[in-house]
């Protein structure tokens, strides 16, 4: 066959790629007509472009588009490639082979390391488009310079250096220090009574 062709791996049959969309799927009115229930009924589309041809997925469906076993969107298709819709499995061919080195990825860079002060300044920027309130004010100069919750971490260093000690749960009265045991916890043991003063003679005048 010349030209572009698709071939469905399960019939053998060869149906050639339309100039410019060739439609896939399940249902009676498509191009190439496969089958499987694991196929939508309108699945994916195939699109030349002058010598070119690429699959693209509708989204349609909940098992998608693979190409050599890859799960795809979109893919620029080379002779020979196998292409998945569900279960079912077609080939392509009748492409010119072009002599190209193949696409190379780009490493993408790790994002930075923030400080504390950084991300504080991040989510106050960012807490207006996070509310799930209709109106919505930006973050002002002040609560940005703050940050979020910037009282109760002052406070809670302050704590960690033992410059004040927090004060007890309320309805609870904190022992005097002498009444407490070495474990750090109340004494509930009763302190012990003074004895009764022993009464002392009179000095006889000499």
């Amino acid at each position: 066959m010349e030209g572009p062709y698709i071939r469905i791996e399960e019939t053998g049959a060869m149906i050639p790629l339309s100039e410019t969309v060739t439609t896939i799927g399940r249902g009676g009115a498509v191009d190439v007509h496969l089958g499987d229930p694991s196929v939508s009924r309108l699945h994916a589309e195939i699109i030349r472009r002058g010598p070119y041809a690429y699959v693209a997925d509708l989204g349609l469906s909940r098992n998608g588009t693979r190409v050599n076993g890859r799960l795809v969107a979109r893919r620029v298709l080379e002779d020979g490639d196998v292409l998945s819709f569900g279960a079912a499995r077609c080939r392509v061919g009748g492409f010119p082979k072009e002599d190209i080195t193949a696409e190379v990825e780009l490493r993408r860079s790790a994002s930075p390391e923030l400080t504390r002060r950084e991300l504080d300044v991040l989510t106050s920027l960012c807490r207006p488009a996070l509310s799930d309130e209709a109106f919505v004010a930006p973050a002002t100069a002040r609560e940005i310079a703050e940050g979020p919750n910037r009282r109760v971490r002052l406070a809670n260093e302050v704590v960690a250096l033992g410059l004040v000690r927090p004060l007890p749960p309320t309805g609870r009265q904190e022992p005097p220090p002498g009444l407490r045991s070495p474990a750090g916890r109340p004494d509930t043991a009763t302190p012990p009574r003074p004895e009764p003063a022993t009464p002392r003679p009179d000095r006889q005048a000499s």
